[in-house]
């Protein structure tokens, strides 16, 4: 049976690109593959896809390198790229409506991946439900979580949300058949 062939938007793909050339005493090819090497002298299209395999070994190098394996950098990083993400797609934030900007989330996430990589099963006024599955190994699948997790507090902050409050209710690589993560705000709103 055919491996499923998954791919990730070169939006998000560049910005593990870039962590890596700025790394420039490391030698990636003893680390990388040739063809991950390859995407390190090329141009990245923000449009065009890319494989998930070599996103999911960029960000284990990130994370042992960059990241000296600790997953808080990497959830500051998830923080700091909801304002990114938002620069890229100003729509994406209803002002002061926490619950508005995940609806708008919702559309918009199916741009990133080729596969279901995130859903938002609950939304309510002040708690978010968000299932996460990446399907890669370890550790690159934990730290993809926890810079999502980083990424919703961001997100939230942003739409006006106060006191947001995020942590996994299940973890796949805890051995939960899946990971959730459970998000509540106080909202801007009276």
């Amino acid at each position: 049976m055919l491996a499923e062939v998954r791919h990730v938007r070169g939006l998000l793909f560049v910005d593990y690109v870039r962590m890596l050339r700025a790394q420039k005493s490391v030698d990636w090819s003893q680390r990388l593959t040739a063809e991950d090497v390859w995407f390190l002298s090329t141009r990245i299209d923000p449009d065009a896809w890319y494989p998930m395999e070599t996103f999911e070994r960029m960000g284990n190098e990130i994370l042992r390198t960059v990241a000296h394996g600790e997953l808080f950098p990497v959830r500051l990083w998830g923080r700091y790229s909801a304002a990114k993400l938002h620069e890229g797609n100003p729509s994406l934030l209803a002002p002061d409506d926490p619950v508005e900007t995940l609806n708008r989330f919702r559309v918009l996430r199916q741009t990133f991946f080729d596969f279901e990589a995130l859903s938002v099963p609950m939304l309510l006024e002040d708690e978010a439900h968000i299932i996460i599955g990446y399907h890669m190994g370890m550790p690159a699948e934990s730290a993809a979580c926890y810079q999502t997790m980083g990424f919703f507090e961001g997100l939230l902050e942003l739409a006006g949300a106060k006191d947001v409050d995020a942590s996994f209710r299940e973890s796949s690589w805890a051995n939960a058949l899946r990971t959730l993560l459970v998000i509540r705000w106080r909202s801007p709103k009276p």
